[in-house]
């Protein structure tokens, strides 16, 4: 990804608030038989008072193979909100459509996990999923529950990764005046085919709020 200044997310907190609010994302590898890539979820390793980032994920052994696992750098692809923003919005004489969105490519070598760490990354996962509903599934809920988990455990691969080098892009409209800003955002509250709550509150937090302190 292109960087450019003007748009750069360089707050390593507003770096970890994207990831921990995006766990879905795309990891890619270089391999001697060409790029790889796949869709998994991802946790922060919290707890770090540093500027240091880390996260934990798991694959299926198949996907270690492919993606030549713990050999080299591994890139994960984060993505916040996202969507089209239409020159009709801006009231203006003169303009052009664009793409708001803000993602984080995070870049490191990772480290394998052993079976017990797996498992217990595999049951932070569960957790982390599980605790917003009413009745919580959780992994060790039965001793039968426990002992599938246990076996499944072996057919994938957990591995933390200490991020080594982040490059982190947030295009929300920075080049334009407050007035065009705030008209984006109402456009994007507004009911129609280009509604996108997420991008406009996003939108809010990242300009609107910053020019108005």
């Amino acid at each position: 990804m292109r960087e450019n200044a003007d748009y750069a997310m360089t707050d390593p907190d507003e770096v970890r608030a994207l990831i921990r609010s995006a766990p879905w994302a795309t990891m890619v590898s270089a391999t001697a038989d060409g790029l790889v890539a796949s869709h998994y979820p991802f946790l922060l390793e919290e707890g770090d008072d540093s500027d240091d980032i880390t996260v934990v994920s798991h694959v299926g052994r198949p996907d270690e193979r492919l993606h030549e696992l713990g050999s080299h750098e591994l890139l994960v692809i984060f993505y916040g909100p996202s969507g089209y923003v239409s020159p009709g919005w801006y009231d203006v004489p003169a303009a052009v459509p664009t793409w708001n969105f803000a993602t984080v490519h995070a870049y490191g070598t990772p480290e394998i996990l052993s079976d017990e760490e797996n498992l217990a990354v595999l049951e932070r996962l569960v957790d982390h999923f599980e605790n917003p509903l009413p009745n919580p599934f959780r992994m060790r809920r039965t001793l039968e529950n426990t002992a599938y988990a246990e076996r499944i455990v072996h057919g994938t691969v957990g591995f933390r990764m200490r991020v080594s080098r982040v490059v982190a892009k947030e295009k929300m409209s920075q080049d334009k005046p407050a007035e065009v800003v705030e008209r984006v955002v109402t456009a994007l509250e507004a009911p129609g085919p280009y509604r996108n709550e997420a991008l406009a509150e996003r939108m809010r937090h990242v300009l609107l709020t910053d020019r108005s302190s």
